[in-house]
């Protein structure tokens, strides 16, 4: 199966995850307009990569911000689960002794769970 195949297959799933991790980001509480970039399915850069295990091909979405710095990542794994990461890099908006560092998401097309990486803030 070629790319753009895996890719459509892989669209409604993907702008889900994309709409979960971004409704993470909103539950934080940031000030609408604070957040500069959301996971967009289409907006990512995709490639397959060869699953070490199975042989198989997982399709794996990469976000780059303007200077093309890497902000995220998904990848559809060749067993149907799937693992996400999007950058926030951005103190916690209500809890001050804490740092968002991003927003991880996992499961599969029956179960989408995410939440954010919280540090605790330097002292």
């Amino acid at each position: 199966m070629e790319l753009d195949e895996h890719i459509r297959i892989k669209r409604e799933l993907g702008a889900s995850i994309c709409d979960r991790i971004g409704d993470e980001i909103d539950r934080l509480g940031f000030a609408a307009g604070s957040i500069e970039h959301y996971p967009f399915f289409d907006q990512a850069r995709f490639e397959l990569i060869k699953d070490p295990f199975t042989g198989d091909h997982n399709l794996a979405g990469y976000w780059h911000d303007q200077r093309q710095q890497l902000i995220g990542s998904l990848q559809f794994n060749s067993d149907g689960t799937f693992y996400a990461e999007y950058d926030v890099v951005r103190p916690h908006p209500t809890k001050p002794k804490w740092f968002v560092e991003g927003i991880t998401a996992w499961g599969s097309a029956d179960r989408i769970t995410a939440e954010a990486k919280l540090l605790p803030m330097p002292e």
